[in-house]
């Protein structure tokens, strides 16, 4: 026994187990924390050190009322600052990102292999997860639109991924862009890997473009693989897909479909039905820009004049797709640009006010020069 400190023994072992009790203590605390929305990351290469902690859980349901944003504004600090403003002193609660555009480029440093290995990454976005969160500073929900099929990047650089055309080469659209095979369940997976990446940086929902069969230039140069399978059979394999990879991860999963998917259901030679997609993801953005409807339609010499006549139609005839018993809600985008007629603030709500007879599901509104205003929007 230590004569000189008869305690010792008592104080070391009441130290040793105080040490004890707090490790067991901190211990549940992160097992309790990971239990909630979000879990401590010790190592993650690609994120900065100050991104301490990566989103759980999809955050909660809203009704959206987006803005989309080229990758150049959203890398632009001054711009970012300015749509804070705007959807601060408006009932805007959302913004939509390019994260892959028409380009096929991937806008932001990427670690995905293949884009690593053929160079498709531009950095455009110089750190996603520091706008992301400073976006969720602000109760803003974050959206990252990616392009799939139509992929001239991709497609020339893969050639074996790309449409063929039957004179030889790859087939080109009429604006001379290449696209890759629907059909190819390798482009599948290299869209799925980027999206599984978007949602580590913290976007709430990924929202796919150009799901479908190209719809312009020379078709019958087309060398499709599809065989006798119908376009819109693949079309809904894919989006299955979609919903089987992506169905665990913390964000909603949407597509933007032509605005006539509401109204149409022979699939438009573009294999986009509705009926093949409400029940594979969480939001579906049909198109509905009024200028994009051809004259004639509902009898109307310019439907462009006459937004509340055509977003009307189009809701009424599409929404019995929509039930209660269906995963995906309908949250349409809405022309903000001047094609066919002006649109001013007036016009703008007249759309607006149309969806909203019918979904709360939200709405988008598309220019893309991203030029905004609060005209035709509600201030708060």
């Amino acid at each position: 026994m230590n004569t000189k400190h008869p305690n010792l023994y008592f104080i070391l072992f009441i130290g040793t187990s105080l040490f004890f009790l707090l490790g067991i203590s901190w211990q549940w605390s992160l097992t309790n924390f990971a239990q909630e929305d979000y879990v401590l990351v010790e190592t993650m290469e690609q994120v900065s050190q100050k991104d301490l902690i990566i989103k759980q859980n999809k955050p909660q349901k809203r009704e959206v009322k987006g803005i989309y944003l080229t990758a150049y504004s959203a890398g632009s600090a001054k711009k970012i600052d300015s749509i804070i403003d705007l959807i601060e002193s408006t009932e805007l609660n959302a913004i939509i990102i390019d994260i892959k555009d028409y380009s096929g480029f991937v806008l932001y440093d990427s670690n995905v292999e293949l884009v690593d290995e053929l160079g498709l990454d531009t950095g455009r976005i110089k750190d996603v997860a520091e706008l992301i969160e400073k976006l969720h500073e602000h109760d803003i929900y974050v959206i990252a639109r990616q392009t799939v099929f139509q992929d001239p990047i991709l497609a020339g650089r893969k050639t074996e991924f790309a449409i063929k055309s039957k004179a030889g080469g790859l087939w080109r659209d009429r604006n001379g862009l290449a696209w890759v095979d629907p059909t190819n369940k390798e482009v599948w997976n290299y869209n799925v890997e980027i999206a599984k990446e978007a949602i580590g940086f913290g976007f709430d929902e990924i929202n796919f473009d150009y799901v479908r069969f190209p719809s312009d230039g020379n078709m019958s140069l087309i060398a499709y693989t599809n065989g006798n399978k119908p376009k819109y059979e693949v079309m809904h394999d894919f989006y299955h897909h979609l919903n089987i990879e992506l169905s665990d991860e913390p964000a909603y999963i949407s597509l933007d479909l032509f605005g006539f998917v509401m109204e149409r259901h022979d699939g438009m030679n573009i294999g986009q039905r509705l009926e093949d997609s409400i029940d594979e993801v969480d939001y579906i953005s049909p198109m509905m820009y009024p200028s994009h409807y051809p004259s004639g339609h509902l009898g109307l010499a310019n439907p462009a004049a006459n937004p509340a006549i055509v977003i009307d139609n189009g809701m009424q005839k599409g929404m019995p797709y929509f039930t209660s018993s269906t995963k995906a809600q309908v949250r349409p985008w809405l022309q903000a640009f001047n094609m066919g007629a002006v649109y001013d603030g007036s016009m703008i709500r007249a759309q607006i006010d149309m969806v909203e007879k019918y979904s709360d599901g939200g709405w988008l509104l598309w220019n893309a020069s991203n030029r905004y205003t609060s005209a035709g929007l509600k201030i708060e």
